[in-house]
């Protein structure tokens, strides 16, 4: 009993000790939002953020039209019954809902753990797809001048020290050349500060130069936040209203969206962070499917549909050109078929495959890593000649797409 006792004393000082030490590193530091990072992960049980922390953030609401856009039911809906291997990969990667569509018909919608067709969730980084079509839309209007514009016009604290070079275009295909850090697990990122934080604007407009811009893909999160500040500009709109009145609205969404702000009355956090439901994201995936249509309406311009689905010319951090990334929309060539998607953290799918009237809808709370070059084939130019469209893809993409193959194909047949 002595020693129980002995070994509790100095796990309690140890804790004690973790805790002076974290709190002066906060305290010194300046990071506060350290503070409602933890209150809203480790103390909730969590680890990182979850899809459902709408609450834990001021918002702003995204409203719906009168007129909402009716999705059909296929005859035969849900008929796919799901195998044992396929229903333990939903389980094990805490999926929440897997939505099939064939243009704009429903083929299949199924929801897990308490997730229903009327639960919005974080799109988490589908929300960044979502402000380059609003990009494209504000260009098409002549409220941008140019996707090649320096991003000094709209925000002046990118005038100098070699940040007068960056364009929209830059941010648009994740080229910039900025030092943010992207880090979904690091508490001291610039992800982290984003998403906990109070200062966005502050935050974004403060990075530096590191590299050449449009040379390198890198994905940032910081880019497609500084995006959302230049239509605000631009348009003289915030971004969740010129996204209700450009976007959310056209596409007759069933419920209203929500987007987390930094504080009360403040900005978007445009990187991230949209609530919607899964229908409502199956919309999304049809404008991706039909070339920026959408019951026959053009929404987003076509010139810009078509940047937006094409590889921008940059190299990569892997050392090969960039397959990948086109204007803040991913890109997956499977054999003959172009993939057009959007994803967040934790597997947030938003999958369009137009030769094959084919959308994907997949909202979930953990997803499976991404493709790499096995470290001893990274020398064998046969291997990467052959893999080098799967990488930056994560591997669960694989497994969505071929499950919403299978979906379709029984359904239809």
């Amino acid at each position: 009993m002595k020693v129980i006792k002995k070994i509790a004393k100095r796990f309690g000082i140890i804790l004690l000790a973790i805790f002076i030490t974290v709190n002066l590193f906060i305290l010194l530091s300046g990071r506060f939002y350290i503070y409602k990072g933890i209150a809203n992960t480790y103390f909730v049980g969590e680890i990182s953020p979850t899809i459902y922390d709408l609450d834990v953030f001021p918002y702003s609401t995204i409203k719906t039209s009168e007129e909402e856009s009716i999705l059909f039911k296929h005859k035969n809906i849900n008929s796919y019954q799901l195998t044992k291997e396929e229903q333990k990969f939903i389980d094990d990667y805490r999926t929440k809902a897997v939505l099939v569509f064939k243009n704009d018909t429903l083929l299949f919608e199924q929801y897990w753990k308490g997730h229903t067709e009327e639960t919005v969730s974080n799109s988490f980084s589908v929300a960044k797809t979502m402000v380059a079509i609003l990009v494209g839309i504000a260009a098409d209007e002549g409220k941008i001048e140019s996707l090649d514009e320096p991003i000094c016009t709209y925000l002046p604290e990118f005038c100098a020290d070699g940040k007068e070079k960056i364009t929209i275009r830059h941010l648009l295909t994740m080229s910039s050349g900025l030092d943010w850090t992207e880090s979904a697990k690091n508490p001291l990122s610039d992800n982290a500060e984003s998403y906990y934080g109070e200062d966005l604007y502050n935050l974004v407009t403060s990075q530096e130069v590191e590299s050449e811009p449009g040379k390198i893909f890198k994905y940032q999160s910081g880019n497609s936040q500084l995006l959302g500040f230049i239509i605000e500009k631009a348009t003289g709109n915030d971004l969740s209203r010129y996204a209700e009145e450009k976007l959310w609205k056209k596409l007759g969404a069933e419920h209203e969206a929500y987007w987390s702000l930094d504080k009360e009355q403040g900005d978007e956090k445009a990187f991230c962070c949209m609530y919607a439901t899964a229908r409502d994201y199956g919309r999304l995936g049809i404008l991706l499917l039909n070339e920026g249509k959408f019951n026959g309406k053009q929404i987003i311009p076509s010139w810009y549909y078509k940047e937006m689905m094409t590889p921008a010319p940059l190299g990569t951090e892997d050392g090969i050109p960039n397959y990948r990334y086109g204007l803040h929309t991913w890109i997956y060539m499977d054999n003959d078929s172009q993939v057009n998607y959007c994803r967040g953290v934790k597997g947030q799918y938003v999958i369009a495959i137009p030769d094959e009237n084919l959308v994907i809808v997949r909202i979930g709370s953990a997803k499976k890593p991404n493709f790499n070059f096995e470290k001893n084939m990274q020398n064998d130019d046969l291997y990467i000649e052959e893999n080098k469209f799967k990488v930056g893809h994560s591997t669960g993409l694989f497994d969505y797409l071929d499950l919403g193959r299978k979906i379709l194909k029984n359904t239809e047949k």
